[in-house]
């Protein structure tokens, strides 16, 4: 479907190629210049008109007058004392903030990323979900967050290319589902930033109609769900949303999700000493997930201001692995800890007051 007309300038950002095509024709523009345009946007990560190079002083007006590079401004950037994680405090142009993170692993530089200012959610340790929800973010605003850590990336001291994107910043993907899935099939374009499939992940508490519209969509992105309890009760006091969308539904569009795409599901699980991280709950979250295609990532509780929980100890996180493994055969991982002490970590993402 073409991008309406409007008559405020129109965001780059938040257009597909065929959209730009369209809206070039619509402008009295000759819509052949419109892959130059999405070149300079993507590979050459142009951030103002006149870093547009190669196109009829025509066109170059054209664009000036009817569209926009919607990058975001930096409020603030925080690095990690080990050098791995860079935090960007992002403003929007109703005043709004967001924050997006650099973080480096190992052969890869991941980018995550927003995709609500605040969350509806409620998960009582994550410190968005205590900041409550805003209003959701627009494709353009998802996409110039990626975009902005690419141009970091791409203008550093060694230069490098972004490869992995994962929604697991502030915000509930599946609660703004068109704009995230919109956003990732414009990063995906392979005349553009060509992120595989295989490398965007989305993370849901577990937005039953989202999960079921994935896999009906045939989406090749891959799923992310935060469990972090294998009961009703206990969900449902981590996670609000949960009494929406009970486990037993959850669980029901998990398997809908594996048998229509033939994939597996990512399954998150917060480790809160003495909540969630015994034997006993290993068990449990076994003996509820081990007929699917499933990897648990186990993150240790990361530190807020809104939750007097405290993460587990490294021996009972290998004690929940051991049960997993042993018992019902699921590979799991406990997740790399990257920028805790700038509040960069799973769950600590919030914009100030």
């Amino acid at each position: 479907m073409a991008a309406p007309l409007t008559a405020t300038p129109t965001d780059l950002y938040g257009l597909t190629l065929d959209e730009l095509r369209f809206l070039m024709a619509q402008w009295g523009l000759n819509p052949i210049h419109a892959s130059r345009v999405w070149n300079r946007l993507y590979l050459g990560l142009a951030s103002t008109h006149d870093e547009i190079h190669g196109l009829p002083e025509r066109v170059r007006a054209g664009l000036s007058t009817h569209a926009r590079l919607g990058g975001l401004s930096v409020s603030s950037l925080a690095e990690s004392t080990d050098g791995f994680t860079r935090k960007y405090l992002l403003g929007l142009d109703d005043g709004e903030r967001i924050e997006a993170v650099l973080m480096r692993f190992t052969g890869r530089v991941t980018a995550c990323v927003s995709s609500q200012a605040g969350c509806a959610m409620g998960c009582v340790f994550c410190a968005t979900g205590q900041m409550g929800y805003r209003r959701h973010l627009s494709t353009a605003e998802i996409v110039s967050q990626v975009v902005h850590v690419a141009r970091a990336l791409a203008l550093g001291p060694e230069p490098s290319r972004l490869r992995n994107v994962v929604f697991m910043g502030m915000g509930e993907p599946l609660h703004n589902y068109d704009a995230v899935m919109k956003a990732c099939g414009i990063l995906r374009d392979p005349s553009g930033l060509a992120l595989s499939a295989a490398r965007i992940t989305v993370s849901t508490v577990g937005v039953v109609p989202g999960i079921r519209r994935m896999a009906d969509e045939r989406s090749p992105i891959h799923l992310a769900v935060s469990l972090h309890a294998a009961t009703q009760d206990e969900r449902a006091a981590l996670v609000p949303a949960a009494r929406k969308w009970p486990l037993d539904e959850l669980m029901d569009a998990c398997r809908h999700f594996c048998d229509t795409l033939k994939r597996r599901i990512f399954f998150e699980w917060t480790l809160i000493e003495g909540r969630n991280d015994s034997e006993l709950h290993a068990h449990q979250v076994g003996r509820l997930i081990c007929e699917l295609p499933v990897q648990v990532n186990l993150i240790p509780l990361n530190p807020t201001a809104g939750y007097a929980g405290t993460p587990t100890r490294s021996e009972a996180a290998k004690r929940f692995q051991r049960v997993l493994s042993d018992d019902y055969g699921i590979p799991s991982t406990v997740r790399q800890r990257r920028g805790i002490d700038i509040a960069a970590g799973c769950g600590q993402l919030a914009s100030p007051s």
